[in-house]
């Protein structure tokens, strides 16, 4: 078997190496060989998640190793591609590239822009990509992906709206809305027979209109709730701690037990709460 020298191959070149000797026919990788766009598509999305929860309580050690992972499926995708006779990596870095440039004509061009107007120039260019692509009459929400998480994806359809002045002035309309949305399900909740799906609708509007809030705000939902999680993971582990020191199965204490704990462990600052 040939190892290729490391001095005398770039790693990102040995990289794309190792991605062609996996897919050879004649003594590659089985389950490589069997993979196709759609197939390791979920693979993608994990290795992703991966890399963010690295960033947020990983190691710089652990960051790198999940980037290379993430790396690997770039990797992946061009190699089917260049199979195909699609596209190759050279063609993914060199298209990257180009629109990086033609996005910011302040750093490779001779413009001079405002923080504000380097924003204003970046979703115009996007816009006109947008356009380009479009088959049909574009819209301001083209090119969305439906496989985004639910809540980037409401932040994303949210500002893209926002970019053509479609939004509150202030918080304050925001927090009305949430206000009215939590009013209308309450209001089916308060109905003689309860309407299943239009009270799924009412839930929707009220986690949609809560999405706006953190983005009004410039947060990122998804970090706002995967932050939230870890939270309350740690608390609840807490109490799983408390009862199981006291010897007593969490399952014959009371919520009243329960909740003391919790407002224990929340006051003391445990697990991340403050």
């Amino acid at each position: 078997m040939t190892i290729i020298n490391d001095q005398n191959y770039p790693n990102l070149d040995k990289l794309l190496w190792v991605m062609d000797k996996l897919r050879d026919p004649d003594g590659g990788c089985p389950w490589d060989l069997k993979q196709s766009f759609k197939t390791i598509v979920p693979f993608t999305l994990e290795e992703a998640y991966e890399v963010a929860d690295a960033i947020e309580t990983g190691s710089p050690e652990e960051i790198r190793e999940e980037l290379g992972d993430l790396l690997f499926q770039v990797v992946f995708y061009a190699k089917l591609g260049k199979e195909q006779a699609l596209f190759d990596f050279e063609d993914i870095a060199g298209t990257m590239a180009e629109k990086l440039i033609r996005r910011h004509p302040h750093v490779f061009g001779e413009k001079t822009f405002t923080e504000q107007e380097v924003k204003a120039n970046w979703e115009s260019e996007k816009a006109k990509e947008r356009a380009e692509k479009s088959t049909g009459k574009s819209s301001v929400l083209d090119n969305i992906p439906q496989a985004l998480p639910a809540l980037t994806r409401a932040a994303k359809i949210q500002k893209r709206c926002a970019n053509v002045g479609f939004d509150w002035p202030d918080t304050q309309g925001v927090f009305a809305k949430i206000q009215e949305e939590i009013l209308e399900v309450q209001e089916e909740l308060n109905q003689p027979t309860i309407n299943q799906q239009a009270l799924e609708e009412e839930i929707g509007d009220l986690l949609f209109a809560t999405v706006n809030l953190a983005r009004k705000l410039k947060k990122d939902p998804e970090t706002l709730l995967r932050a939230a999680n870890n939270k309350f993971e740690g608390r609840f582990r807490a109490v799983e701690q408390h009862f199981d020191d006291s010897k007593t199965p969490l399952e014959q204490a009371s919520l009243e037990q329960m909740e003391a704990v919790w407002q224990k462990v929340k006051q003391s600052g445990k697990a991340g709460g403050q």
